[in-house]
Formats: structure tokens, C-alpha cells, sequence
């Protein structure tokens, strides 16, 4: 008895020669709708058009042709349940062993901006049903969703004398239900977007397995790595696989580099935060300075810069134990250079950093009492908020080294306090209880450069003991949020050791 496959797609690349050779060689009979029907027909394909089937035209512009129980019966019975069996030959349906689909290009459509009839007339109805329906019987029936597929399944057949393995049909069952989840989540995304007035209690996240990792954090934790659709794009040039810390820290030092873009910046991260952070002349003098902030700490970190690798940065990064470089580009004997360390996890940015922060989307934490789903802080600093507020006025130089510190200080663990002078971190108290040991630790670091030197805070100045420590460590501007009911205070006491004082009205706590 012959096989019988439905096929019904969008996408027909690739389609002629594989329902060729079903045809030919593995005498399927093929059943088809509309267009696939027409291209089918065209080269001499034998195939059958489904109104034969189910007795009825396409409907209504064609949104309604597999929507019929001749269909649907035939792919979903179970042969070896006596009621679904005896209803199938009552009502005379025959028996699909192959369902070939893909769907509207709903992604497309978002990508083009279409009006909202056109993205809706771009929802695909029959191919999701079709293949949930061939990937839910998958005992019995294949469901192809992809071009990509067709070459596996015809060696499939070849393997096994025309027939379909179950590990194949269990394949594909599942790649079914992964592109349904990815399909109905862009709808879903999309349509809550242009809905705004509707309220939207959804949040779909599109997730991909792409590697298992080693370990997580520790040895004893299993990990994945997952990637969607906004993934950064990045090469590994070489180095053993990133793991889960690298990855962690890779992002955080790539976050406050997309910060610098458009200079020479250097960025040090240990265990997912700053330890050092300069801008240069040229992106050597940023990675001297950069180094200069915490030595000891940058010992086995992450390095991350804005501007190409050469080969004198090169040898200069070498020269100590590093886990993962970060750049855009390197020349030829940078790399070269860089592979003398064979651990060295060595990463291109292929997307700019320019670009970067549109790929920052959405922070997710899942924890007992519930999901938190936030914004990524994307805070700017802008004129309105960003006030002088002290009768001691800062240089320009202050102002522009005090911006600097502020970017660092928005991506340190709070409480934070970063010390920054000619446009180099000098100290970083981070992760702290109390604001004023952030800001003890971070001018103790300093030592003797906290003098002229500028301190931005990521949250509010809460007392004048902070003050007091700036003063004694010289500090001579200031940059904060704003906003303690002990403002007034802190304030006349920065005039007091005439301390210039920046408020942004933007805080930036980072737990």
C-alpha cells in the first residue's frame, strides 16, 4: 500500500526534489494545497489536491483547505486503539504517514514593519495545527518543518527500506513543538507591542539550547547556555569553551565598554564586577591605566577593550594570567601572540559596540516567591537632573572625570562608590552593607591619588560620614543621585570642605 505525505509549505526551497524522489523512488502519494499544489504540478509531480480529499474548496482567501476531519483523522488515529481504528474505516478516511509544512512568515513581516491587517493576515492557522497534530501521533507519523530536513529524512528512508525510524519521527516531533513555542512567543511579543492600550500579563521569552555547560557557578551546579534571537554575536578565537563565570563576566565587562564605545576604553572585571577601568590616549595607555586602578584583583580576570588588539597590547596581555580578552578586533600577530597561552579564552565582538545596548533588553530572576522581570538599566544622565548643587563649582575637567566614574559606578555592585581621576578608576568600594565602608575601601585603594580627585556614588549620599571620608581623602567633586531627607546636610557640609557637588536625580543600584 502506498505511503501518503501532506505537504503544504511556504517556504518551497528544496521542495521539487525531495517530493521527487518520494515520489520515484519511494512511492509516496502526495497530497497538497494551493500554490505547493501548482508548483508540484508544474515539474511533473504526481500529487493530489486536498479539495479531492475533503470535498470542499479553499475557503476564504484560502485560510481554510487542511481544516477537515479527513485530515486531521488521518494523521492522528492510533491504528492499535479499536474506537479510533473502527471510526477511521466508518468514515472511510485514509491514513497520513508523513506531514511536510512550514509556516507564514510571521518574522518577516515584524522585520518590514507591515501595517496590522498584513502582520495578522501572516498567522499561520493550519501549519502549527497540522504539525502539532503529526508530532503528537509521532508512533506513526513524521512531521517535517523544515527545508533543512528533507536530506535526513530521505537517508532515513534509505536506512530503513522506506520506512520512517521512530527516532527520527521523535526528532522532529520535538523541533515541531520548539518552533510552535518560538512561533506563537513572536506573535505574542509583537502583538503585545502594537497593543499597548490592551494590558499584557505575558511575557514569552524565546530560549534555544545551544551548549551544555561544564558546571555553573560551582562544580556541584549543572548549567546551559541558552541563546534567542537577540543574541550577541561573537566569535571564540581561541581558548578552551567559556564557562559559566566567563560568560557572566564577559557580559558584565562588555556592558560598561558599550558605555566607550566611540574611545579608547579598557575594562577589567573579577567575579562579575569592575576592577578597573580607564580611557587612553590609544587602548594601550587605557590598559596600563586600567591595571594601574587593582593589579592584584585583575590577576585572572577578564580584559575587555573598545578598539583592535595589536601585537604590543598583545605580548603586554600575555605577560600575566588572564581568563578571557574581549575586543572587537585583533590583527593577525596579536592573535598570533595570544595563542601562545593556549587557555586563553580569546573573543571578537562581531556586533558593535555601538549597537550593543540593543541587545540589552530585559534582566530575569527567578527566585521562590516568584519571577522579577525588569528593564536593563539603560539610565543616561541628562540635563535636566544633572545639577551643580554646592556653592563649590567643578571644573570642566572634574565634570568630565566625574561622568566617567559616574558609567563605572553604574555597573559596580552597590553599594558603590568609584574614585576616578584623569579619566582612570583609582579605587572601587563595591557590594557593601553601608555606603561609607564603599567609600573608606574605595579611597584606601586610592591611597594618595584620591587627592583632586572625583567620587561618583550609585545611590544616594545617606549621611555626612561620607563626606567627612571624602574630605579627609582630598576628594574635590562629587556626583551622586540625590534625594536623602538628609540632602540639605550633606550638602552644606560638601561646602563646608569645599567639595563641588553633582546630583543626577538617576540612581543605579545593582544587587
Amino acid at each position: 500500500m502506498k505511503k501518503r505525505a501532506l505537504i503544504s509549505v511556504w517556504n518551497k526551497d528544496k521542495l521539487v526534489e525531495f517530493a521527487e524522489e518520494l515520489v520515484q523512488k519511494y512511492n509516496f502519494e502526495i497530497i497538497s494545497t494551493g500554490s505547493t499544489y501548482d508548483l508540484l504540478k508544474e515539474n511533473n509531480i504526481e500529487a493530489i489536491e486536498i479539495s479531492e480529499i475533503t470535498g470542499r474548496r479553499e475557503l476564504i482567501n484560502g485560510k481554510v483547505k487542511t481544516l477537515y476531519p479527513d485530515i486531521f483523522g488521518g494523521i492522528l488515529a492510533n491504528m492499535n486503539n479499536e474506537d479510533e481504528k473502527n471510526d477511521i474505516e466508518k468514515e472511510n478516511i485514509k491514513l497520513f504517514d508523513m506531514v511536510v509544512v512550514n509556516f507564514y512568515p510571521f518574522e518577516e513581516a515584524i522585520n518590514k514593519g507591515v501595517n496590522e491587517d498584513e502582520l495578522i493576515n501572516n498567522i499561520d492557522i493550519g501549519g502549527p495545527s497540522l504539525l502539532r497534530a503529526a508530532a503528537k501521533n509521532n508512533k506513526r507519523v513524521l512531521a517535517v518543518s523544515s527545508p533543512s530536513q528533507y536530506k535526513d529524512v530521505l537517508n532515513d528512508l534509505e536506512e530503513h527500506s522506506g520506512e520512517t525510524s521512530l527516532g527520527l519521527r521523535r526528532e522532529f516531533a520535538l523541533k515541531v513543538f520548539e518552533k510552535t513555542i518560538d512561533y506563537d512567543s513572536k506573535i505574542l511579543s509583537e502583538l503585545s507591542n502594537r497593543y499597548e492600550e490592551e494590558q499584557n500579563n505575558y511575557f514569552a521569552l524565546n530560549l534555544k539550547k545551544t551548549n551544555e555547560l561544564r558546571y555553573g557557578e560551582n562544580p556541584h551546579q549543572s548549567a546551559n547556555i541558552y541563546h534567542t534571537n537577540d543574541t550577541l554575536d561573537y566569535e571564540i578565537l581561541n581558548g578552551k569553551e567559556l564557562s559559566y563565570n566567563n560568560i557572566l563576566d564577559a557580559a558584565a565587562c562588555t556592558n560598561i565598554l558599550s558605555e566607550f564605545y566611540d574611545v579608547s576604553a579598557c575594562v577589567i572585571i573579577k567575579h562579575n564586577t569592575p576592577c578597573g577601568a580607564a580611557l587612553g590616549k590609544d587602548i594601550i595607555q587605557a590598559w596600563e591605566k586600567a591595571l594601574d586602578c587593582d593589579p592584584l584583583s585583575a590577576f585572572g580576570g577578564i580584559v575587555g577593550f573598545t578598539q583592535t588588539v595589536n601585537e604590543d597590547l598583545a605580548k603586554k596581555l600575555t605577560s600575566m594570567f588572564l581568563e578571557v580578552i574581549i575586543a572587537p578586533d585583533y590583527t593577525p600577530k596579536a592573535i598570533e601572540q595570544l595563542k601562545s597561552k593556549k587557555n586563553l579564552r580569546v573573543i571578537k565582538l562581531n556586533t558593535s559596540l555601538e549597537e550593543y545596548k540593543n541587545h540589552l533588553s530585559k534582566e530575569i530572576r527567578i527566585t521562590p516567591f516568584g519571577t522579577l522581570i525588569q528593564d536593563c538599566d539603560k539610565g543616561e544622565l541628562n540635563k535636566e537632573s544633572f545639577k551643580v548643587v554646592t556653592k563649590t563649582k567643578p571644573s570642566q575637567e572634574a565634570v568630565e572625570d566625574m561622568i566617567f566614574a559616574w558609567k563605572i559606578a553604574k555597573h559596580a555592585k552597590s553599594n558603590a562608590i568609584v574614585v576616578a581621576k584623569d579619566f582612570k578608576a583609582i579605587g572601587i568600594g563595591q557590594g557593601q552593607t553601608s555606603r561609607v565602608d564603599a567609600f573608606e575601601i574605595a579611597l584606601n585603594k586610592a591611597c594618595d591619588g584620591s587627592k583632586d580627585a572625583v567620587a561618583a556614588s550609585d545611590g544616594f549620599i545617606p549621611a555626612i560620614d561620607n563626606i567627612h571620608a571624602a574630605a579627609q581623602g582630598r576628594i574635590a567633586a562629587i556626583i551622586q543621585p540625590g534625594g536623602s531627607i538628609k540632602d540639605e546636610e550633606v550638602i552644606k557640609t560638601a561646602d563646608k570642605y569645599n567639595i563641588a557637588m553633582i546630583t543626577t536625580g538617576i540612581r543605579h543600584f545593582k544587587h
